[in-house]
């Protein structure tokens, strides 16, 4: 039961009230406002309720991503609020995000009344609908005719068309509790985005002392729990002696240690991990890069992918990172691939089988029920191939220059335990898969569009929902392109931000087809001079730079330290050496 405090003011509008009441009866309190007079139903209401906890945020792009980095680490829906207009486009970027990496944001946008659309009307633009293509669910809601009447009677007096107005205004209440119920459960039941869309007519401010609404509200329904049968799956993996399990985004934690024994010591098993999938054992393949990379170097490539070639591909979690191993599973593909777990599925290698929808726990507990012991070489030999790699990037970073390639080794040996490490797209993240990861470490990258857009602004949020300190590390792109991420006065003390800045999209030195001219410094490098000083001067953040790998050390030594303030540290590197050092890194361990 929702209780409503007496002493709090409430929206005069209606429809402001059910949505607020249908928020509190979901138990989703967290709401990230940005400013605007058509939202003000909504946001006096909201913020007039002790309820809930809202955040103000200017740039609605940076507002939604915020929100989606909070959503990320609750798990559970975050509500982002605007106002009428091009505001609502700028969520797109962030829903579409949300879409691909089933993360339950609620989008509510304020709307100007249907009669005013389609004339020439400021911060009008066609709303309901605007993101079909990228939505699980969009509630377009009737609007009041019980409030603002008269302008109701003057525009579109066939709402009314006789009827008394309070009879009226029931239907648009019904209507818009259904819309609501349903946005709702569909934001739970699939963790994905919706929107929910509703027009409000001036007066915008007025207020009452006690609610005038009591919406219909239902409850979420339970989980179905699904019961599968195994045992073709048992006998196909009892079977098999060459079993591969890649594992894209994951949690922390959501795999059973048992699990995690069962298949670490499995000799027919090899387990192939990203560094979004959080899952870490000795025995687990970490580096997928380095040990595809030299199979394509290698004198007889079709030899070698054949006898890495799976029989059964078993994946679970969201979406992989590394292109080389796409290119290889889809080319020489397994005969059995399944998704366990989660509520979608992609056909990522183009052979996708089934999806299971168990989860992964319950599906492995079957798959080892008989404790049969399999003769196998697969983990094996190519444990064997992990480990001389490991040792060859060890010699590799030795002989090296200060470069891209060895800052993220000097970064990732450095940061302290229980760290969440957020990164950005593009070279943060592929960097970042060549190396082992402190397994106390959590690890959230953006890959469900993979863009670079937003990344700053995600591990704000979600650092707000982390009792353990933040490390976000990004490239100079990506970081400049979010800079409006840092203004809002929610930025704790100890989150760190670390910007490689090699002077531009150092990512597309490595691309094929690119060439050293005016043209690809400018519009695919897009080269600069920018530095980030001056930002954190205005932003209230400890700035500090490093441009050799005796700086970069001497900094990183105290860069974690407790401050009364956030803290951001730029290593500059050469833009003409990075690409090189990388490629020859593939050269060199193959």
């Amino acid at each position: 039961m929702v209780v409503f405090l007496n002493y709090m003011k409430y929206s005069a509008i209606p429809t402001a009230q059910s949505i607020v009441q249908h928020c509190q009866a979901k138990n989703i309190s967290n709401i990230i406002i940005s400013p605007g007079s058509r939202n003000a139903p909504l946001t006096i209401a909201f913020a007039e309720n002790p309820f809930f906890k809202c955040y103000s945020i200017v740039d609605e792009r940076c507002a939604a991503f915020f929100a989606l980095g909070l959503a990320q680490q609750l798990q559970e829906p975050v509500v982002v609020l605007c106002t009428s207009g091009s505001a609502l486009l700028n969520y797109y970027p962030a829903v579409a995000e949300a879409y691909f990496s089933n993360i339950p944001i609620i989008v509510i946008s304020a709307d100007r009344p249907v009669y005013k659309l389609g004339i020439g009307d400021g911060q009008t633009i066609n709303q309901q609908n605007v993101f079909e293509n990228h939505i699980r669910y969009s509630a377009n809601l009737r609007q009041d005719v019980s409030h603002a009447t008269d302008k109701v009677m003057h525009y579109k007096p066939e709402w009314i068309d006789g009827k008394a107005v309070n009879d009226v205004q029931h239907e648009v209440q019904n209507y818009n509790d259904e819309e609501l119920n349903r946005a709702f459960e569909i934001a739970f039941t699939t963790n994905c985005p919706v929107h929910i869309n509703a027009p409000f007519e001036e007066p915008l401010y007025n207020t009452l002392e006690e609610p005038s609404v009591w919406s219909e509200i239902s409850a979420i329904p339970n989980e179905v729990v699904n019961v599968v049968d195994l045992e073709k799956h048992r006998n196909i993996w009892n079977s098999s002696i060459r079993k591969m399990i890649l594992v894209g985004v994951n949690t922390s934690n959501a795999i059973k240690d048992i699990v995690l024994e069962k298949l670490a010591n499995d000799p027919s098993v090899m387990v192939l991990t990203e560094t979004t999938s959080n899952i870490h054992h000795p025995n687990f393949f970490n580096s997928i890069d380095s040990l595809v990379a030299p199979i394509e170097m290698h004198a007889d490539t079709k030899l070698e992918f054949e006898k890495l070639k799976p029989e059964v591909l078993i994946t679970f979690g969201g979406l992989i990172v590394s292109k080389k191993v796409k290119a290889f599973l889809r080319n020489y593909t397994p005969k059995h691939h399944w998704h366990i777990g989660g509520q979608f599925a992609n056909d990522t290698f183009f052979c996708l089988e089934e999806h299971i929808k168990i989860s992964v726990n319950d599906f492995f507990s079957e798959m080892y029920a008989e404790n049969l012991h399999l003769k196998s070489d697969y983990f094996s030999e190519w444990n064997l191939v992990k480990e001389q790699y490991e040792l060859k990037r060890e010699d590799y970073l030795k002989e090296i220059p200060f470069s891209d390639f060895l800052a993220f080794n000097h970064i990732l040996e450095t940061v302290p335990n229980y760290y969440m490490l957020q990164l950005a797209n593009s070279s943060t993240i592929r960097y970042t898969q060549l190396f082992n990861v402190n397994p106390t470490l959590k690890v959230f990258c953006n890959r469900g569009t993979s863009g670079i857009d937003g990344s700053t602004s995600t591990a704000i949020g979600a650092s707000l929902a982390s009792s353990s300190p933040t490390l976000f590390i990004t490239g100079d792109l990506s970081f400049f392109y979010d800079s409006n991420a840092l203004w809002n006065n929610y930025i704790k003390s100890d989150f760190r931000i670390i910007v490689i800045n090699n002077n531009g999209g150092g990512i597309f030195r490595i691309l094929p087809g690119k060439e050293n001219s005016e043209v690809f410094e400018t519009y695919f490098e897009t080269r600069h001079s920018l530095s980030a000083e001056h930002l954190c001067a205005m932003y209230g953040f400890n700035y500090r730079t490093a441009k050799s790998s005796e700086e970069l050390e001497e900094e990183l030594s105290t860069f974690f330290n407790k401050t009364g303030r956030p803290q951001l540290l730029e290593i500059s590197t050469p833009t003409l050496k990075n690409d090189k050092i990388l490629i020859d890194y593939f050269r060199f361990i193959s």
